[in-house]
């Protein structure tokens, strides 16, 4: 009979204590970013000037071979 209010004290007290507490804190991991995805991030706003660079030339290429192409798209 103790062990049966024992187990009914824990099933509804400390269990859904225990449960929500897990989960907040698994949500307040997942709001922030990760060490990789902050390098990876990083990476991409490096590349970026090249990039861009690059789709400059190869529109003024398509300028010059056909000055018509952006009323194609």
């Amino acid at each position: 009979m103790f062990s049966a209010a024992i187990a009914t004290v824990f099933l509804v007290i400390v269990a859904p204590i225990w449960i929500i507490a897990h989960y907040a804190t698994q949500w307040r991991k997942a709001r922030g970013l990760s060490a990789e995805d902050e390098r990876m991030i990083e990476e991409l706003w490096e590349v970026l000037p090249r990039l861009e660079s690059r789709i400059n030339a190869l529109e003024r290429i398509l300028d010059e071979g056909n000055p018509e192409w952006r009323k194609k798209i």
